[in-house]
């Protein structure tokens, strides 16, 4: 239970670290982390940030916060394939779970149903974000675990991030950076650097970096990433644009037993 209440906790500020929420494994290797290794993360970190970018890094940085603007205007359903890739640097161990992720604007909420389908099909796990509740549905226990948001004002913003969320709103809880380009599978991205301005953020992870295509103003690739080394690293594909998603594409497949627990 204490270790379901920590990811809960997590995943209420941070969508993207559903890789941690959903990993049997990862906690108990984060606190050895945390015990048997100092962070060493200020040579990796300056490293990241002086990637290659171009002379006109401002101007560069200002089209892709403007790609990304446009395209959360237009904002309305998208759905995907996922790989999350969670590495945890004292074992030098990745884990990785795939599936498919929806989003949607219902209102002023931007919905979201994540299906974790594997690798393996005992892994598979549902996490859905709609009424300002984070919801994990584990079919193998036949339980729901249940997180109200409502008096988190800042986790819709860390839901949409790179997914119909607004560019130049990324300043408000972060310090922006270019990172120049990069291609990623057949796309030219633009890699854009995240770090946190709240030090209780940053207790959490150093900083994030999305890597952006500014054709359609979207992330294809995510990675976030711990002061220890550790990271979680998301990757999208097959990113489809649907006029409209069927409603019982956001609701948990529970069965009449399902017990719902809220801690």
């Amino acid at each position: 239970m204490q270790m379901t209440k920590l990811y809960l906790r997590r995943i209420s500020i941070f969508w993207f670290l559903f890789s941690l929420f959903l990993s049997p494994n990862a906690l108990a290797r984060k606190n050895a982390a945390q015990q048997d290794a100092a962070p060493k993360n200020a040579a990796s970190k300056d490293a990241t940030q002086k990637d290659t970018a171009p002379k006109s890094a401002a101007a560069s940085l200002e089209s892709v916060l403007t790609s990304m603007d446009k395209a959360a205007d237009g904002f309305k359903t998208t759905e995907a394939d996922f790989v999350w890739d969670q590495f945890t640097k004292v074992v030098e161990q990745t884990e990785t779970q795939k599936g498919k992720i929806y989003f949607r604007r219902a209102g002023k909420e931007v919905q979201m149903m994540a299906d974790v389908t594997g690798p393996d099909p005992k892994d598979k796990k549902s996490v859905l974000f709609a009424d300002s509740k984070f919801q994990l549905y584990e079919p193998k226990t036949d339980q729901v675990t249940i997180r109200n948001t409502s008096n988190n004002s800042e986790v819709e913003s860390y839901l949409v991030l790179g997914f119909g969320g607004r560019g130049h709103d990324l300043a408000k809880s972060f310090d922006v950076s270019y990172l120049g380009s990069e291609k990623v599978g057949e796309v030219q991205t633009e890699k854009i650097n995240l770090v946190p301005k709240s030090e209780k953020v940053r207790n959490n992870f150093d900083h994030v970096i999305l890597w952006i295509d500014p054709s359609r103003g979207i992330s294809v690739q995510q990675q976030l990433i711990a002061a220890n080394g550790d990271y979680r690293l998301a990757k999208y594909s097959n990113i489809r644009f649907p006029q409209k998603l069927a409603d019982n594409v956001f609701k948990l497949k529970t069965t009449g037993k399902t017990k719902f627990v809220t801690p």
